[in-house]
């Protein structure tokens, strides 16, 4: 009998069996986890009609089991199609190939079963269905599904999960930490009674037996979520392989099903995981999909830098030393410190909402929860079944014919330390362009149809032959809806769903300039940013012809000097006067010239009472993309940086702690000779050791640096060497993080430094370009000021 619910998708498979192809859904619901089997759908791609022949022809030599259904669809060349439906998984990886070898497109190809079915239906997370359920072990099975969106937000449950291991291995613990259940599972004895009533640690006999705990707490306790630091690429990675060690198959997935992880293609480092019924999210991952950066990605650093807290053991060989001296005289420490790492994670989530990121960007895309990026994918959720609705097909990928479009607009800056600059931003320029002039594949599509003249009034231009079609098109539509529902969650105070709305939409632009998206051509990318640089330099104009001195301008914000000191009031009531004077200009301009409505939306962004804008290092040329600022707001002020050395992570603690005090100084008109004399004396006296290391990445195995051997490559092969002779683990032949200081013998590993600290290169290379890079504007010069001092006799 059929039964009708709504969920939420978790994870989606398809696969080949007896009764042909199936797709598996599994869900949360409010009745708990779901499993839906969906059958009859095929893998579908299209051809050419005029192609039809000959791949009947192709394909049946080849042995593939293909129908073929004429459609009343066209690919962008306005040629008709024909759908090739494959009767298996498997044909359908081999039929574009076999296409290929005879000169046969097959468009579409790429697009996976299961995620063409959600697609097509327009189920992003949200799920409504009808299907016979059957009740199983754990959850419900449904077959004869029927399947529409529906608006369902999911209640998730989640587990933090943590192994401790030795150098080779061999797993000591597993630490599980859950709202249900927070426990170490430890290999081994207790050490006295206090450990062994410990209630949250389950001790085990070995490392099979381990992995068979491990097993019954996912079927116990069920989660949805699996969260960690480098969950997929470390602790999986290692799960997977003691199981296949022990002859275990690991069943931790939903129905008692085994995990499957696999090899990234582009990366032989990083890797995937499936556990059908739960999702894996890797903290580090998904921080950066939603747009955060840190110096430094270790758990320690992240830790310390959101929450205030990490942990004590920094140095790795300690680490490790440490890890073994635990489980072997002390497992209660080893089992806290297992368990504080579980928490720090599960804090670090719900800290920056990233579950709440993650689901909104699946409720607004259609993307999985897990997926790491995902812009391309995203867009092509959205835009895809919308354009087939439209009477087409998508084109192929064709990097061959990939053209590249100018950048953002960058205008020269007058290099100068300024009293009261205004920043105006342009809000969203990129989608706002989209918006207003309607850019959008199908609007380039049937915008070109339009000749000059015969139907020229429903065409507005774009840039490099472009023309856009006034009302054909959805991808305006799509981000004037994200707009509005993007300014509802930020007037509501939900930062998880405004932020996800807003990678989303600024995503856009970058998905059409990319060769790696099936939409991309140059007209479409160009015409958004040439159209960019055409704003930015009348905005500009607009500015000066008030009497007021642009300095720089920087893809959609403009740097206004208003040429003396002025007020905070008297400041803010310049910036909301230019930016209402260029709002209304626009408005106008593009109604009078386009016949079309302004989405473009200048805003006053910050009035900064002081002002760097410095030259490129050693030259004359005013710098892009640097700058600080004083802001004050009541009585509280900060500077701002931006690309200065206080805000890269390849500058020392040195060099940023002088820059901030130097810059203050400057900044409040307080005196720096003694200050920048102190400082110089006292760097080369040893007082400031401590701020001496520099922290740099080693992007390339350590074998790859071949012709050019920068320094932190040398010094991560004098650890390593150093390594070697103690007979520990090498540390850095496949990449990673390099902490070295630089001695009168060059680079040096900081957990091997053997010579004296080169004072001379920290006074010259990190103390010199940041004084020289503002005193000068105050008439001084750090080599004037660190002279030494001649005595009268």
């Amino acid at each position: 009998m059929q039964t009708q619910s709504t969920g939420f998708v978790l994870t989606r498979q398809s696969r080949d069996s007896r009764n042909g192809t199936e797709i598996i859904l599994w869900l949360k619901t409010e009745q708990g986890p779901a499993r839906l089997v969906v059958q009859g759908d095929k893998p579908v791609c299209f051809i050419r009609e005029q192609d039809l022949a000959q791949a009947k022809q192709q394909l049946h030599k080849a042995g593939l089991n293909v129908s073929y259904k004429p459609l009343a669809l066209k690919n962008f060349q306005h040629q008709a199609m024909v759908a090739c439906y494959s009767s298996s998984i498997r044909d359908s990886l081999q039929l574009p190939q076999t296409l290929a070898n005879a000169g046969i497109e097959a468009f579409e190809s790429d697009i996976r079963l299961a995620d063409r079915y959600l697609m097509e239906r327009f189920i992003q997370g949200g799920i409504a269905f009808s299907g016979v359920p059957q009740q199983r072990a754990g959850y419900i099975e449904y077959s004869q599904v029927k399947a529409k969106a529906a608006d369902y937000k999911p209640a998730l449950t989640t587990v933090s999960l943590d192994i401790e291991c030795s150098e080779k291995g061999v797993l000591y613990s597993v630490g599980l930490h859950s709202e249900a259940d927070s426990r170490v599972i430890m290999v081994g004895q207790p050490h006295n009674e206090e450990d062994a009533s410990c209630g949250w640690i389950e001790w085990v006999e070995d490392e099979k037996t381990l992995l068979l705990a491990l097993e019954r707490w996912f079927i116990q306790f069920d989660p949805d979520i699996i969260i960690g630091w480098n969950v997929i690429d470390f602790d999986f990675r290692l799960l997977l392989k003691r199981a296949e060690w022990n002859a275990i198959s690991l069943r931790i997935g939903r129905g008692k099903q085994t995990p499957h992880w696999r090899k990234s293609t582009q990366n032989p480092n990083q890797g995937f995981i499936t556990i059908p019924g739960r999702v894996v999210l890797d903290g580090i991952d998904t921080l950066k999909t939603a747009t955060y950066h840190f110096r430094s990605w270790s758990l320690e650093s992240v830790s310390r830098e959101l929450l205030g807290e990490g942990k004590d053991i920094h140095n790795v060989h300690d680490r490790m030393a440490e890890i073994n001296h635990m489980f072997r005289h002390d497992k209660m420490s080893l089992a806290k410190y297992n368990l504080q790492d579980c928490k720090l994670v599960t804090r670090i989530f719900d800290h920056t909402h990233l579950l709440d990121f993650a689901i909104e960007r699946t409720c607004l895309t259609g993307v999985e929860i897990d997926r790491v990026g995902g812009s391309v994918a995203a867009f092509t959720n959205l835009y895809l079944p919308q354009l087939h609705r439209a009477g087409y097909v998508a084109p192929s990928l064709d990097s061959e014919n990939w053209i590249a479009s100018p950048g953002g607009y960058v205008m020269d800056s007058k290099p100068g330390l300024y009293q009261s600059v205004l920043v105006l931003d342009f809000k969203s320029l990129y989608p706002s362009i989209i918006r207003t002039f309607r850019i959008d594949p199908l609007g380039l599509v049937e915008g070109l149809l339009l000749e000059e003249g015969k139907g020229a009034e429903q065409a507005i231009a774009g840039f490099r032959g472009g023309r856009f079609h006034r009302e054909k098109h959805f991808l305006p539509n799509m981000i004037e809806n994200l707009w509005a529902a993007r300014d509802q969650a930020k007037k509501e105070g939900e930062k998880a769903f405004s932020q996800a709305i807003k990678i989303i939409m600024n995503s856009f632009y970058g998905v059409l300039g990319s060769s790696g998206c099936r939409f991309f051509d140059h007209r479409l990318a160009s015409s958004i940013t040439m159209r960019g640089h055409e704003i930015m330099k009348t905005t500009r104009e607009l500015i000066e012809a008030k009497g007021y001195e642009v300095i720089y301008g920087d893809t959609d914000s403009t740097f206004v000097s208003l040429k003396t000191s002025h007020s905070a009031e008297k400041a803010d009531e310049i910036g909301q006067m230019l930016v209402a004077h260029i709002n209304q200009w626009w408005a106008e301009h593009l109604q009078a010239e386009y016949s079309i409505t302004s989405a473009l939306e200048l805003e006053y962004e910050t009035h900064y009472h002081k002002f760097l804008m410095p030259t490129i290092r050693g030259q004359e040329t005013g710098s892009k993309k640097r700058y600080a600022g004083l802001v004050k707001q009541g009585d509280e002020e900060s500077i701002v940086y931006k690309g200065l050395e206080t805000v890269r992570t390849d500058w020392t603690n040195l060099a940023q702690e002088f820059q901030q005090e130097l810059y203050h100084r400057v900044f409040h008109d307080e005196g720096v000779e003694e200050y920048v004399r102190d400082y110089a004396e006292q760097t080369r006296s040893g007082t400031y050791d401590d701020k001496l290391v520099y922290r740099k990445r080693l992007r390339r195995n350590l074998s790859e640096y071949q012709k050019n051997v920068p320094p932190h490559v040398r010094a991560a092969r004098m650890a390593d060497e150093v390594n070697k002779k103690l007979g520990r683990p090498l540390q850095y032949q496949n990449g990673g993080w390099i902490e070295y200081v630089i001695t009168i013998n060059g680079p040096e590993p900081v957990e091997a430094q053997q010579s004296p600290i080169d004072y001379d290169h920290y006074v010259d290379k990190q103390l010199r370009p940041v004084a020289d890079g503002i005193l000068p504007f105050i008439g001084k010069y750090f080599d004037d000021i660190t002279a030494p001092q001649l005595g009268l006799f």
